[in-house]
């Protein structure tokens, strides 16, 4: 029997400045939407840095949701994978950059890194204080949990969305989502 994939939905951002914290939100909101497997974990990475590594590594599928900072209109999607992963660490489009280029070159360094990487944000409107989403990125949330859901199909693992989950039926508690946030 093969051994299941070891597939991480990591959600990071700063859930005090308005659209920073988009990441964090769809990984919240994702087990409303979709009955989410066993096999992926949800994790509310927050802005932690090196404090993930033991939870990053040996990886088949990561996944990254974050606001991107991609030069393009405020609200627009924005997905990154193979080639494309080092560079969006090179060019510091996100505030968490840092920690997470950090992390990610450690375990390349120590031969743990995830084996498939794919960055799925949003253009962020507004970085300013402010708790809630602007109404622009919120309106997209529904689009970048799709871009998440479609993710992991191509990675050979279905979300079905809560709709079609059959009348009644109730997922398992989501057993994989954690928070990672810094104390």
């Amino acid at each position: 029997m093969e051994a299941a994939k070891r597939i991480v939905v990591l959600g990071v951002g700063n859930l005090l400045l308005s659209d920073e914290g988009v990441g964090v939100r769809v990984v919240e909101r994702l087990p409303q939407a979709y009955v989410v497997p066993p096999e992926v974990a949800l994790l509310d990475g927050g802005t932690c840095g090196m404090e993930m590594l033991e939870d990053l590594e040996d990886l088949d599928v990561l996944i990254l949701v974050d606001a991107v900072r991609a030069h393009k209109a405020p609200g627009t999607p924005v997905r990154l994978a193979g080639d494309a992963v080092p560079v969006f660490f090179k060019t510091k489009l996100s505030p968490h950059q840092v920690g997470l280029s950090d992390v990610l070159a450690t375990l390349e360094l120590i031969g743990k890194a995830p084996k498939y990487t794919a960055i799925l944000g949003i253009q962020p409107v507004s970085l300013e204080t402010g708790m809630a989403l602007t109404p622009e990125v919120e309106a997209r949330l529904p689009e970048l949990m799709r871009m998440v859901a479609d993710e992991l199909a191509a990675q050979g693992v279905a979300l079905v969305p809560r709709g079609d989950a059959g009348a009644g039926a109730q997922a398992a508690p989501q057993a994989g989502a954690r928070t990672a946030q810094a104390a």
